[in-house]
């Protein structure tokens, strides 16, 4: 059960020293939402990859930039999702979980199109994009996975590692026989780390649907088409009963941060969790086309909202990686509905709140960041007690969760959604001020007007808009 602040004054303290692996294991949880994979998909990807690394022998080194291209293979996937739900007519996280299930050969891909393509969509719709995707699937499917690989690689970078690890990400979805996309690499010339990557991927996906003995099936049968046979062979030899049973085991996260190698262990200061929000905030915003530097500008009006009252450099650091952080939970969210035009249906509207509580469950298990956790997940709660998730009346709503509320309001409405155009200032000001004191805090909602009257601030953001086609 989370605890919520007692006082509307409690301050974010001073972030400790942390493990890298830690950290970024407890991200891959967001990365497996996005891919609608069961939870923790990433993380046994990663041991899977680990293990398979130090049976054919791989350095210290090699074996430190295997266990963050598997950990981090899934960075790019949200980058993605819109076109996946637009081009084939549905829930994005279900046909990602889904197509990960595909078979080997070519017309599983169609069997695949006619199964799940516009599934609850009238039918002229549904029949319009079937018939769009088997007419374009090469190109269609160059593009959608080029813009997931080569996001992943660029975020990868920006997390400071090295093109090894990079390139292993840019590589995943390339196939031993130059079946695979979007380079058609083949044999050798596809990064031994992307292929490790792919490997450990398959071997998950199949365990976690039917056991041991379906993974190692489903392994063998793709030797030397999707899989580099030396892989395969060792992996074979190596995944036995006790294997499997590591892998499905509860403390697989504990587990993976032993096979870390020792030498290569970073421990991350307050500069490098700074780089990490900000790269899983840009991770955030790619789900959707229209959120495009969201995370980072509600980032900065909550620093200048938080300077204007007073706080520290000190707490309004954490506060900043909070509030970049605050729509993690948007990564578990399908695309439909955060796309959707028009109202959205109970149900729908059930899984749109959902986020707040994934925001908080996921950085709840990163220990230098779970005093964010509640802040940053009670970002929808309302001063009158009719907020979501927990409706959380006024006093137990913190001071850094009043004022990231009031930077993201301010920023949604002064952006374009998918149901309305962005409003000017004014006009957000304007409708902001019938939310005093029921929605949201007036102290912060003063220090919001004098931060816009003073010049709303701008910091330049990567173009990501090449990734929506």
């Amino acid at each position: 059960m989370f605890q919520f602040p007692h006082t509307n004054f409690v301050r974010a303290q001073t972030q400790q020293s942390a493990s890298l692996a830690e950290i970024l294991s407890a991200f891959s949880y967001a990365l497996d939402l996005t891919e609608g994979q069961p939870a923790g998909h990433s993380v046994r990807a990663c041991w899977i990859g680990m293990k398979l690394g130090q049976a054919i022998g791989l350095s210290p080194q090699d074996l430190w930039d295997t266990y963050y291209a598997v950990l981090l293979k899934d960075l790019g996937c949200s980058s993605n999702a819109a076109r996946v739900a637009q081009l084939f007519v549905g829930d994005d996280t279900r046909l990602k979980h889904d197509f990960k299930r595909i078979g080997p050969n070519p017309e599983d891909f169609g069997a695949f199109i006619m199964r799940e393509v516009g599934t609850g969509a009238a039918a002229d719709v549904r029949d319009q994009a079937v018939a769009h995707l088997a007419e374009n699937a090469g190109a269609i499917m160059t593009e959608l996975m080029d813009t997931r690989c080569t996001r992943g690689a660029d975020i990868a970078r920006q997390l400071r590692f090295s093109e090894n690890v990079a390139t292993a990400i840019a590589h995943l979805d390339e196939h031993w026989d130059g079946s695979g996309l979007p380079r058609g690499l083949t044999g050798e010339a596809i990064h031994l780390g992307g292929r490790i990557a792919l490997l450990a991927q398959i071997a998950d996906v199949f365990f976690t649907a039917g056991g041991a003995d379906v993974a190692r099936a489903e392994i063998a049968s793709r030797r030397r088409t999707w899989l580099d046979p030396q892989l395969v062979d060792a992996f074979l030899e190596l995944a036995d009963d006790q294997f499997w049973q590591a892998v499905g085991s509860p403390d697989i996260e504990q587990r993976l941060y032993a096979l870390e190698p020792a030498r290569q262990r970073v421990v991350v200061d307050e500069d490098y969790l700074d780089d990490i929000a900000t790269a899983f905030g840009q991770v955030i915003d790619a789900k959707s086309p229209y959120t495009g530097g969201h995370s980072e500008r509600v980032g900065l009006f909550a620093d200048k909202i938080a300077a204007h009252l007073g706080l520290s450099e000190a707490e309004r650091r954490p506060l900043r990686r909070a509030a970049m952080l605050h729509d993690v939970g948007k990564l578990g969210v399908s695309s439909q509905i955060l796309e959707k035009p028009g109202k959205l249906d109970s149900l729908e509207w059930q899984d749109m709140q959902s986020h707040a509580q994934l925001t908080t469950e996921i950085l709840g298990r990163i220990g230098v960041m779970a005093d964010m956790a509640i802040i940053a997940g009670s970002h929808h709660e309302r001063l009158d007690g009719t907020g979501y998730p927990l409706q959380i009346p006024a006093w137990g709503i913190s001071l850094e969760t009043r004022i990231i509320s009031v930077a993201d309001f301010f920023d949604a409405l002064t952006a374009d959604r998918p149901y309305r155009a962005a409003m000017s200032p004014e006009e957000a000001l304007a409708v902001m001020a019938g939310e005093v004191g029921t929605a949201i805090d007036p102290r912060c909602f003063d220090a919001l007007k004098a931060v816009v009257a003073g010049g709303i601030p701008q910091k330049p953001l990567p173009d990501i808009s090449a990734d929506f086609g």
